[in-house]
């Protein structure tokens, strides 16, 4: 079965309409890779907040020029450190505009905007043969991330890197290591936890609509802010950063914090898309954000030589899973990044995963955290048999630009990510309609449920927006 499904057999399970890329001949050409002496020329959208932290790390990398900032909220409060520190450059509100103006300077893109943003300005950015380096994660549908696969697939010299940042650091090593070794095998349970406040923590439950429309705040442009999801009024609780508590707009904890727990095993393990998702339990659902605690398990079949496997992924402030006899401390990773409203709170358990294997049992953080076998007597047992872990020639950010001048090849390209991307669309389905999904990873159906089957796509695009659905 060829898994670059056609558009047409995939659309005819979900009812959506679609239409070409619309592109001006003179932006088409051949994929620009800078020489090993070359800046990478790149154009950052998505300024404040996270994009704004993605610009610095990419810039200070030494190894890129920014050439373009774009973004909606253009001269917001939130925009002025990034366009303080490149006062000169060119800025604009609308990435289209910036393409059209500017594609013959552009090299890659940086794409740090929500969620729901990350389609259209990357399906346009493969399309132009640009580079594409986007925040985890890819897409909040399973059909848009399955699109953007296929574009980069279709524009093969074109780079692209999700923004997973522990896949090029010592998590990412440590793992792929033992698991050649054999140290990791034969496992059959992940536990995967988030214990932290998240934004929609202590929101009334039993919503019944959408909050009231407010003023638009004069350096925003609304309507496209809103992208493909255009229909609802502005709210204050819908932008900078809030977006993330909505099923509308964004992918709830396990969208946020998946991607830094899961990717090395997902990867390394082979674990590929799940034949079942349940949401097992729920406090405060509702069908408009995501609940206060979830636990959701995936169920991944037996691969090759490898036993099937079972995460179960938990969130919420006292939503914990069974704590192992000889765990220890649950440390926290010092890179991972603050969020915007303020430090990280302390938690029961920090973020992490707890592996069972056959004969060992391991726990680990997030981000770029290493696993340890637990309990501690196991590990001095086996501390002279580990094989020795390759430091990393490159952090996420120079990985990805150093890929774009043909140095090295990216560690997180979208045929990695896609399909993790992918697991965790399948979990908010079933967290958003509170049920278990049979899922048919081979022909990528929901075969139990026609309306969850649905939004695999989601509701269909708002108008002007369907031709970024064709690849």
């Amino acid at each position: 079965m060829n898994h670059y499904l056609s558009r047409r057999s995939f659309i005819s399970r979900a009812a959506m309409v679609g239409g070409g890329v619309i592109l001006s001949n003179s932006l088409l050409g051949k994929i620009p890779f800078a020489s090993a002496n070359e800046r990478v020329n790149l154009a950052c959208i998505g300024v404040g907040f996270r994009g704004g932290e993605i610009i610095r790390d990419l810039y200070k990398t030494g190894l890129c020029n920014i050439v373009a900032l774009c973004d909606v909220d253009m001269n917001a409060k939130h925009t002025q450190e990034i366009l303080k520190m490149f006062p000169n450059v060119p800025r604009y509100q609308d990435f289209r505009e910036m393409f059209d103006k500017m594609g013959n300077q552009i090299d890659a893109v940086s794409i740090g905007t929500p969620d729901f943003a990350h389609f259209a300005i990357t399906m346009t950015a493969l399309e132009l043969g640009k580079h594409v380096y986007v925040e985890k994660p890819m897409a909040q549908t399973f059909w848009e991330v399955e699109l953007m696969m296929q574009k980069a697939k279709k524009h093969s010299k074109v780079v692209t890197q999700m923004g997973n940042q522990g896949h090029s650091e010592a998590n990412y090593f440590q793992f792929k290591a033992w698991k050649d070794a054999g140290i990791i095998k034969d496992v059959t349970r992940i536990d995967a936890h988030m214990n932290m406040p998240r934004r929609w923590h202590g929101w009334d439950t039993n919503i019944k609509n959408f909050p009231p429309a407010e003023k638009i705040p004069n350096t925003l442009d609304w309507e496209l802010w809103q992208m493909q999801t255009l229909g609802h009024s502005y709210n204050k609780d819908f932008v900078n950063g809030q977006w993330r508590c909505w099923y509308d707009f964004g992918m709830g904890a396990l969208g946020d914090w998946g991607a830094h727990i899961l990717d090395t095993a997902h990867e390394f393990l082979e674990l590929g898309l799940p034949s079942q998702v349940e949401a097992t339990y729920l406090e405060g659902h509702n069908a408009f954000f995501f609940p206060m605690s979830s636990t959701i398990k995936f169920h991944f079949p037996k691969r090759k030589k490898m036993p099937a496997l079972d995460i179960t992924w938990y969130d919420g402030l006292d939503n914990l899973p069974k704590i192992p006899e000889g765990y220890g401390v649950s440390g926290l990773d010092p890179n991972i990044p603050p969020p915007s409203t303020g430090d990280i709170e302390p938690a029961k358990l920090n973020p992490g995963k707890i592996i069972y294997g056959k004969d060992l049992t391991f726990k680990g953080g997030s981000h770029a955290s290493t696993l340890q076998i637990i309990p501690e007597s196991k590990a001095k047992d086996l501390a002279n048999k580990l094989p020795e872990v390759p430091p990393s020639p490159s952090n996420h950010f120079a990985n990805f630009l150093k890929a774009c001048k043909g140095e090295e090849k990216t560690r997180s390209p979208f045929e990695i990510a896609g399909p993790l991307s992918q697991v965790f669309c399948l979990g908010v389905i079933t967290q958003r309609l509170n049920t278990k999904i049979e899922f048919d990873p081979v022909k990528k159906e929901i075969v139990n449920d026609k309306f969850a089957n649905a939004l695999l796509v989601g509701p269909p695009p708002a108008k002007g927006w369907e031709q970024y659905y064709k690849v």
